[in-house]
């Protein structure tokens, strides 16, 4: 059993959903992310989400935008993400899921990302602009599957779809809550829940939501129904607000404990 079905087991003997946590590697400097993501995992972050910079995040909100941006003007590079998980690794014993667009992974080779994912010990990578039919050329370049591929589903994905990207994913399956870029605000729970119950009734993977979830009241109301609720402008608009604060990361540790409270609802 690797690190992330342990992960969900535990939990689910619990009766308790992961909380997901995202911050982009390396904001606002390196050292300092180190401190933050070492704190929000003492403090029950369950997986780690780690971004990795990149100079065009469609996919993302103008919060997260600006924390990649300040990453790639610290000189954070895709090498220095993996260092930083294998640092990381040291301490910290929670799945560690690298966040990606496709660019970087395949201008770094595809090939030897993975070996160095690997070595790193990284759990899984989830690519925002990889869809599934487009996969095989970067899947051909890896020798088996220890590294944990996750899948986005949307909201207006069709159930044939949505099959056929389930087969094709391992570790999770994040079902984004709405339409738009990560940060946007409001939540149809209602909505979320006839997706997560379509979604369930063709998979036997884990479930996270994620997309504009923020507050506990917001984790609560996800956990109900989805075995993990992932958060990440919240965390990186405290980091973009308080990043000359030398007590950030206690911050971002004082933040994340409600959060899982929430999970135990």
């Amino acid at each position: 059993m690797n690190r992330l079905e342990n992960t969900f087991a535990k939990l689910k003997q619990k009766k308790e959903s992961a909380l997901v946590g995202f911050v982009t590697a390396g904001d606002p400097d390196i050292e300092t992310s180190l401190d933050i993501i070492s704190a929000m995992c003492a403090a029950g972050v369950d997986i780690l989400e780690l971004g990795i910079p990149f100079s065009d995040p469609t996919a993302d909100g103008p919060v997260i935008q600006r924390s990649s941006q300040r990453a790639l003007e610290r000189g954070v590079t895709l090498q220095k993400v993996l260092d930083m998980t294998g640092t990381l690794r040291k301490t910290v014993s929670i799945p560690i899921i690298l966040f990606s667009y496709y660019n970087p992974i395949l201008a770094f080779g595809l090939k030897d990302f993975y070996t160095a994912a690997q070595a790193a010990q990284a759990d899984g990578l989830l690519v925002v602009d990889l869809p599934p039919e487009e996969s095989q050329e970067m899947t051909s370049q890896w020798p088996d599957d220890d590294l944990a591929l996750i899948r986005l589903i949307a909201p207006t994905t069709p159930a044939e779809r949505m099959t056929r990207i389930a087969a094709s994913a391992s570790g999770f399956l994040y079902l984004v809550s709405k339409t738009g870029v990560t940060g946007s605000e409001g939540l149809d729970v209602v909505a979320i829940n006839r997706h997560t119950d379509k979604l369930r009734a063709i998979t036997s993977l884990p479930i996270c939501v994620g997309f504009g979830i923020s507050t506990p009241a917001d984790v609560a109301a996800i956990a109900s129904s989805a075995e993990g609720v992932v958060i990440g402008s919240a965390f990186e608009r405290t980091i973009e607000q308080n990043r000359e604060d030398p007590n950030l990361a206690a911050r971002l540790a004082e933040q994340v404990r409600p959060l899982k409270q929430a999970t135990r609802a």
